[in-house]
């Protein structure tokens, strides 16, 4: 999940309950429930379209780890040191035992409780760093993540989580995985946490460090950053930004090694402004 994400003004509610200083010994009354949840939950948390898109991407996965196997593959599906999207090379399977890497939030497991919080207020740091502490039970398996990496096990193919969570709160990743259905998470083992590393929220040093003892067949995400921090550039312009992830590099990698989850809640496209959407080919006024 990408730390310190802003939702978008959609997802803020448009009024909130205040307490008068007349009152102020009372308990504040509870944020308003706005009519409906915005869109972006409704989609994604709750619609059954979302439920078959990921249950099917899950199921792909699946198939797909199994089908790998049967033939070693040369190269991993982790690019390389230095390498680009214009010219991807990849990090060398040797005899290493099979993985795949997924990112945990949107990913394997979905955060219901701080992103309706979130919703109703706004992003707060502290807010899910409580969730990263105490959110197991709470979050849940997202469709047929249990069924997918049960079958990828059960085929000899590690399962390791790759996300942005904070290392100080390891243990809570690790219940939260577990209690979700997801089996056992060992931090520095089959659990890689910001903070690992001097990377930061990169995931590159993490992919790095897994790749030198695995030979990763699977990427799994729900942000292009789980792929490359190639993609997370900030000096990449929108449009260069689609032509990467769509180029010939990337599209040969697309449900042949790298999965991507639908995520309408939260990521780097909420900065994309009316001219980075819709270009001038495609205005049009009613008569």
């Amino acid at each position: 999940m990408k730390r310190g994400f802003a939702l978008t003004g959609a997802l803020l509610l448009a009024g909130c309950a205040s307490t008068p200083a007349e009152v102020a010994t009372t308990p504040p009354p509870a944020p308003a429930e706005a009519a409906k949840p915005p869109a972006q939950l409704q989609y994604l948390y709750g619609s059954p379209e979302a439920a078959v898109v990921v249950r099917a991407t899950n199921a792909r996965i699946a198939d797909y780890g199994v089908w790998r196997i049967k033939e070693r593959p040369k190269d991993s599906v982790v690019l390389a040191a230095g390498a680009t999207m214009d010219a991807p090379t990849f990090e060398p399977c040797g005899n290493k035992p099979f993985a795949a890497v997924f990112d945990a939030d949107e990913t394997l497991i979905w955060n219901l409780g701080p992103m309706r919080h979130f919703a109703q207020t706004a992003y707060d740091p502290k807010v899910w760093d409580q969730w990263e502490k105490t959110g197991a039970g709470k979050a849940k398996a997202m469709p047929g993540s249990v069924e997918m990496v049960n079958a990828l096990r059960a085929a000899g193919i590690a399962v390791i989580a790759n996300t942005n969570r904070s290392a100080v709160n390891a243990k809570g990743s690790e219940d939260t995985l577990r209690a979700a259905g997801l089996g056992e998470f060992k931090h520095g083992e089959t659990l890689f946490l910001m903070g690992d590393d001097a990377g930061g929220s990169s995931k590159d040093p993490r992919r790095a460090t897994i790749a030198s003892k695995f030979c990763v067949i699977i990427l799994g995400g729900d942000q292009l950053g789980d792929f490359s921090q190639q993609f997370n550039d900030k000096a990449l312009p929108a449009a260069s930004r689609m032509v990467l992830a769509t180029g010939a590099g990337a599209s040969a990698l697309w449900d042949k090694g790298w999965f991507l989850f639908p995520n309408p809640v939260y990521g780097p496209w909420e900065k994309l402004g009316w001219g980075d959407i819709f270009s001038t080919d495609s205005e049009w006024e009613p008569k």
